[in-house]
């Protein structure tokens, strides 16, 4: 007769196959998902949300802030094991490891950020069947995606100052038109470069700002795609074909942490940085110049670290004021909708799914709420590791991947 713990692990791997079930509609392959707007289409909240999800499973993974990412049944972790950063990917119903790639990357980290640890804070990109990562001091590795094989490695140690910013490389990479797209260099010099991802011989670069933490969007006005990211003191937006500058915005935040990932709503980028207003310009083009014309302003809900995500006409995120708050906001006028009373967390990671709300936060919690413009609405809030949560939760079928301080656990509803 099985024993209660084999029944427990029975019931566990039931539901972690039945929530694998509809991967394939839900991947969730690079930096806060497909559309690298923390959004996802497909995700089925349960009819009742139980009063404790179930752990179909957990794997001691390494350390660092890098984000799982999922496509076609399987999951893909970056972290750190001693002086090596590694990539590993895992059967999302099952946690079996499927292969292991491992890489010398010692790291001495900055005093200030001791706490954060030695990384990897970067999240890898999947393009077809190739898998890119950047790690915490600018190692750029492309592997096969099936097997793991190393395809090629690249390190700009030589051409800047230095090969990451003061704090390790933070930057997710994003994949566009067959080019990985990265933010490379230290503190006084870097570039913004495309590589062929085939080969990563580079195809283009804009060397007219270094890196600071945020990470790329794309956004398309008129005909043309631009990649729209966070440099070193500027808020920028590149021409995905060559690189060329179309536009930019100062932006200067204490000790040169620009972090945030830009929201593209239509015509819309919204952006904001530590104790810099949330703000919205529109990207238009008049006698052959590209111009950022200021929207609106809303200064009382900076952004840290939390990038927003927008659904239905509001932006939904967190500020670090009042010690940590949610809060919604309109996206037409910048008006505040909503916040709550504070002190949630030091950080939270949003994603919308359907009318839901999930975040995890750095008490090591996953707060599931109503997308509502009215109020907060609150549904649970669940334990869901002993540690602080830095990484993005990554939707996978009818649960949850969670990356907490050493640990990949899949979460089920």
């Amino acid at each position: 007769m099985p024993t209660t713990h084999h029944v427990h692990r029975i019931i566990a791997v039931a539901l972690a196959l039945a929530a694998a079930a509809t991967l394939g509609a839900q991947d969730w392959d690079q930096w806060r998902g497909a559309s690298r707007t923390g959004v996802t289409t497909s995700f089925t909240p349960p009819a009742k949300w139980p009063d404790k999800p179930v752990r179909a499973w957990q794997v001691k993974i390494g350390t660092g802030h890098s984000s799982p990412i999922v496509a076609g049944g399987r999951v893909y972790q970056m972290s750190r094991l001693g002086e090596q950063e590694v990539v590993t990917a895992l059967d999302v119903a099952s946690g079996k490891q499927l292969w292991q790639q491992r890489y010398d990357a010692p790291y001495q980290v900055n005093p200030a950020a001791e706490s954060h640890g030695k990384g990897p804070k970067s999240t890898p990109a999947l393009a077809g069947t190739r898998l890119f990562t950047l790690g915490i001091s600018g190692t750029i590795s492309a592997f096969d995606a099936a097997t793991g094989k190393l395809l090629w490695r690249k390190q700009y140690t030589k051409p800047f100052d230095a090969s990451a910013p003061d704090f390790g490389v933070a930057m997710s990479p994003i994949v566009e038109n067959g080019l990985v797209c990265v933010h490379v260099g230290g503190n006084t010099s870097g570039a913004f470069v495309a590589l062929d991802a085939a080969t990563g011989a580079e195809k283009w670069s804009w060397k007219g700002d270094g890196p600071a933490y945020a990470s790329p969007v794309v956004g398309v006005f008129g005909k043309t795609r631009q990649l729209i990211t966070q440099s070193r003191s500027h808020l920028v937006g590149l021409n995905v074909a060559d690189g060329s500058l179309l536009w930019q915005i100062p932006l200067k935040t204490a000790y040169d942490q620009n972090i945030i990932t830009a929201v593209v709503v239509g015509e819309r980028v919204i952006y904001s940085g530590i104790e810099k207003p949330l703000t919205a310009v529109r990207i238009a083009q008049a006698g052959g110049k590209w111009t950022a014309q200021p929207l609106w302003q809303n200064p009382d809900l900076p952004l840290y670290m939390t990038a927003p995500v927008a659904a239905g006409g509001q932006l939904f995120g967190f500020t670090h004021r009042n010690k940590g708050q949610f809060f919604a906001v309109d996206v037409t006028s910048g008006k505040t909708l909503w916040t709550t009373r504070g002190r949630e967390a030091e950080n939270a990671a949003l994603v919308a799914a359907g009318d839901r709300l999930l975040a995890t936060t750095t008490e090591g919690e996953l707060v599931v709420a109503r997308r509502d413009p009215a109020a907060f609405a609150m549904i649970k809030r669940y334990t869901i590791a002993d540690s602080p949560v830095w990484a993005h939760p990554a939707p996978a079928g009818r649960g949850v991947l969670i990356k907490d301080a050493e640990s990949l656990a899949y979460w089920t509803f």
